[in-house]
């Protein structure tokens, strides 16, 4: 089946009628759909279907060494999307991978090593404030009794929202035999810029991860009637948190290719006649340099606790995730370029699973064309031809890996 036809299926599960796009988060209805749907996909290949200790589904074809052969070819993504997200982010991947294991089977190809087809949860941290939480665990980035005490947006914990999905979650955590096993990971995935769109080329190679990080800052006053609190007698967290903002904005233009975002902001109670007593805001920041990021995040820290002792108030900043600029294993690069020869080679400043792995695995990734260059939005798109150019170069690279 093409990736169109494959997007198609699935292209009314998780709409948001509020905020346009897509919203799924991991192990809601929606996504819970989308699971559904890769493993019936998946099964229709003959592929054996399994759940990790994670909440990862792999979708194995072993080669012709059997199943215990080592070096397994890994491709895939992730189903889940940040709240109103595109229909390209992670599925595209997902859907072209599956696409490729039918353009091998009409070719005729017999692997040599085993095939797998993966889906991670929880890439994107919608949910409980994570990204990658699933390829965390299992590279062993995150310690696992801090991601079963995660909560979400209702104060659910992930082991008891992943419990109830019918993970065990007493066992998640690092898994050193499932990454042994596998020889490299391919992750294909909508490119998220305007580098392809410039070049007018429809696949691209990745080269690096920028490194980045997301961080919680607390600021806490006094929480009163706004009726009947002089202007003069707050200490309003809120406007403390808007000169935070800004100031994100001013300290992050000091550094050359730095990017600082708040993209989320919670008063506390939240009523429209209530002076808040508390405002929670995330601040995401990137620069391939990692010791440029500390530097903009503590200058970010300082410039906060000023700001919020002018209004009364005091402020907090704790890190809920962090990883490095990664630089994706030289040898898989070149390989990949072998076989797709005059493929742009690009960085990208948005974080994936491939990256995470990238520690214990080889590891690269392939670019599909978004012609808006607009990603984590529902302007995000992928034309129908670049979708099935992006299918035959995994289809191409995969061939190779597997020693067919």
């Amino acid at each position: 089946m093409s990736v169109t036809g494959l997007l198609a299926e699935v292209a009314d599960v998780g709409r948001d009628a509020t905020r346009g796009g897509y919203s799924r988060f991991v192990y809601d209805h929606a996504e819970l759909t989308l699971r559904e749907w890769f493993t019936e996909q998946a099964e229709r290949r003959s592929m054996e279907v399994e759940t990790d200790r994670n909440g990862a589904l792999w979708a194995w074809r072993h080669g012709s060494g059997g199943s215990v052969a080592p070096g397994a070819v890994v491709t895939g993504s992730h189903l889940d999307s940040v709240p109103g997200g595109g229909a390209y982010d992670g599925p595209l991947g997902v859907a072209s991978a599956l696409a490729a294991v039918d353009l091998l089977d009409a070719r005729g190809v017999r692997p040599a090593r085993p095939l797998a087809v993966v889906a991670f949860p929880e890439e994107e941290g919608a949910r409980f404030g994570v990204a990658c939480l699933g390829s965390r665990l299992l590279a062993g980035a995150i310690d696992p009794d801090r991601a079963r005490g995660l909560r979400d947006a209702e104060g659910r914990t992930f082991a008891e929202v992943a419990a109830a999905a019918g993970l065990d979650v007493a066992h998640v955590g690092p898994d050193p035999a499932r990454l042994a096993g596998i020889g490299a990971f391919v992750e294909l995935h909508v490119e998220q810029g305007r580098g392809l769109a410039d070049l007018d080329r429809p696949v691209a190679v990745a080269s690096s991860v920028l490194g980045h990080g997301r961080w919680r800052l607390v600021v806490e006053g006094e929480g009163n009637h706004a009726g009947t609190t002089l202007m003069a007698d707050r200490r309003d967290p809120l406007v403390a948190a808007a000169a935070v903002v800004l100031a994100v904005r001013e300290v992050a233009r000091r550094y050359d290719d730095a990017r600082a975002t708040v993209g989320r902001l919670q008063p506390v109670p939240g009523g429209t006649n209530v002076i808040a007593s508390r405002v929670d805001l995330w601040l995401d920041a990137r620069h391939p340099d990692d010791a440029v990021t500390a530097a903009l995040v503590a200058d970010v820290r300082r410039r906060a606790q000023e700001l919020a002792a002018a209004e009364g108030c005091t402020v907090s900043l704790v890190e809920e995730s962090y990883g490095g600029t990664v630089h994706f294993d030289a040898a898989l690069r070149d390989r990949l370029l072998g076989v797709l020869p005059g493929a742009p080679v690009l960085a990208t400043g948005a974080g994936h699973d491939a990256g995470v792995l990238a520690s214990a695995v080889p590891t690269a990734m392939l670019f599909t064309r978004n012609p808006t260059g607009v990603s984590h939005s529902p302007h995000e798109h992928v034309e129908d031809a670049d979708a099935e150019a992006g299918a035959v170069a995994l289809a191409d690279v995969l061939t190779d890996l597997l020693g067919a």
